[in-house]
Order: structure tokens, then sequence, then C-alpha cells
């Protein structure tokens, strides 16, 4: 058994310590009551605070994947045409 001595002028009180100090009693329940939900997953996740020089790099490169897929198409489309 542990004890606190608490002293009040000339009289000492004694008590009985807190020995408890955490539980986790009927917490599972509660967080499953709603269901425990995955985080969010976004399509497209935010560039903010992305190296500026990798985002310059990157709007270049989406670029130039979008003329080569045009320039390809046009090429297929003149091809079928011709034949």
């Amino acid at each position: 058994m542990f004890f606190d001595f608490v002293t009040l002028g000339l009289l000492v009180v004694v008590k009985m310590s807190k020995t408890k100090n955490h539980t986790n009693h009927n917490q599972n329940k509660k967080a499953h009551r709603n269901g425990i939900k995955k985080p969010k997953t976004y399509r497209h996740p935010s560039l903010k605070g992305v190296c500026p020089k990798f985002l310059r790099n990157q709007r270049f490169a989406k670029r130039g994947t979008l003329l080569a897929g045009i320039k390809a198409t046009a090429a297929a489309k003149a091809a079928a045409a011709s034949a």
C-alpha cells in the first residue's frame, strides 16, 4: 500500500495515494462505433511546398508529351487518309 502524508497545521493526515494512472477501457469500442476509416486518398496530391525547379521541369515535360501525342495522332490520321 502507498500512502501520502498531508500536513494541515499541526495535524498530519494519512490518505491512500492514487495508483492507477491510465486506462484504455472502452476506447476501442467507442472507436469502432462509427467504424475506423482509412484516410482519404486524393487523385492529384498537392504540389504545395515542392521544389520550384522540379515543378518548372515538370511543366515542360507535360507540354512535351502532350505535343508528341498530338503529332502522333496527326501522323496516324494522315496515314489513314492516304491509304
